[in-house]
């Protein structure tokens, strides 16, 4: 009996301590995920503040592991070259020069040029999609806010570590041939290394001699070989994956950033049987001139060496599959891409 008493007399003093609470905190929109959301918030400003400390030094790792790679290549790979046949290997040096100075270019513009915010003055801004939550101010489409800058940028793609900066409007064509001139750089390594590795590690007398720095300090080739190997398979493999994936995004007319909200609003319209259209996506072949800059009589010089052309239009509104004006360089499509019309949600 006394069993009883207590445990209604605890149930009812659960109900009020909930009912209490309910009615100091509860709010619509609260979800376990909100909630998770709230928890996980100080330890993603911690990584936030984390990446901020230390994009210096990840840009520095970047630029010393690329200039490491290319002077093995130099004081290994060429001169065994060039005892082999002069002018295969002079032709490999034009080669690999012609990867490293695109590399070397597009690293250094996605790392220093701006991606782009919107204006914080009283300038009117053609076309508003939503408020900055964090700014407190009007975003034009496709802006986003950076987490890590502590600003909005326009047309985001993600914040990129490697480069200490965001990657968005007006150096994302930097970052991608960046990556795409690096995995095939890697690749080229791989390819006219493999002969010098074999001699490296098979061959019981290499002719390859050992490679002196200080007198009481010599590094032999096999290392250098082996180390090489491993940073070019390595980068080959994981920023390959990566280039894929951006491929992939811009063969799509979108980035990282709106895969997410796409996905998101094709599975919401899907349910009331809707189908959603992205309006960037003018069709694989004009994302990627558009993408490129290979429009208004620009081509494959622009994209095969470095340019500093930057993209089409100011960032602050964008053209779209219903109004079209991008200058293409042909002249039947001059107005807009051919597609089929399809009725956005």
């Amino acid at each position: 009996m006394g069993v009883g008493r207590a445990l209604r007399s605890l149930s009812r003093s659960w109900y009020v301590c909930r009912i209490t609470c309910l009615s100091l905190f509860y709010q619509e929109f609260m979800s376990w995920s909100y909630v998770l959301d709230t928890l996980l918030e100080p330890w993603f400003r911690l990584g936030d503040y984390g990446t901020q400390a230390l994009g210096p030094l990840f840009v520095l790792t970047v630029v010393s592991l690329n200039a490491l790679v290319v002077g093995i290549a130099y004081l290994v790979g060429l001169p065994y070259y060039w005892r082999k046949n002069t002018q295969l290997a002079l032709g490999l040096v034009v080669v690999g020069q012609w990867f490293f100075v695109n590399m070397v270019f597009h690293f250094y513009r996605a790392w220093s040029l701006s991606p782009g915010s919107p204006p914080t003055t009283g300038q009117s801004l053609p076309q508003v999609s939503s408020i900055c939550k964090k700014c407190i101010a009007p975003k034009p489409p496709r802006t986003h806010h950076c987490s890590v800058c502590q600003r909005c940028h326009l047309c985001m793609d993600h914040h990129c570590p490697w480069l200490d900066n965001c990657v968005g409007f007006f150096n994302h064509r930097h970052f991608f041939l960046y990556m795409v001139f690096t995995v095939l750089g890697c690749l080229f390594l791989m390819v006219f290394g493999l002969e010098v590795m074999l001699e490296a590690l098979i061959t019981a007398n290499p002719t390859i001699p050992v490679v002196n720095f200080w007198n009481n300090c010599p590094i032999s080739t096999r290392s250098l070989v082996i180390f090489e190997a491993f940073l070019t398979s390595g980068c080959f493999l994981i920023l390959g994956g990566l280039t894929l994936w951006h491929a992939r995004l811009i063969h799509r007319g979108e980035t990282s950033i709106e895969a997410h909200l796409n996905r998101s609003e094709t599975r919401r319209l899907a349910v009331d049987g809707r189908v959603y259209r992205n309006p960037y996506d003018f069709s694989p072949y004009y994302n990627w001139c558009l993408f490129l800059g290979m429009i208004d009589g620009r081509g494959w010089r622009h994209v095969l060496l470095p340019s500093t052309h930057l993209p089409y239009g100011t960032g602050l509104e964008f053209d779209s599959i219903y109004s079209c004006d991008i200058p293409w360089n042909f002249p039947r499509v001059q107005n807009q891409p051919k597609r089929v019309p399809m009725k956005l949600a």
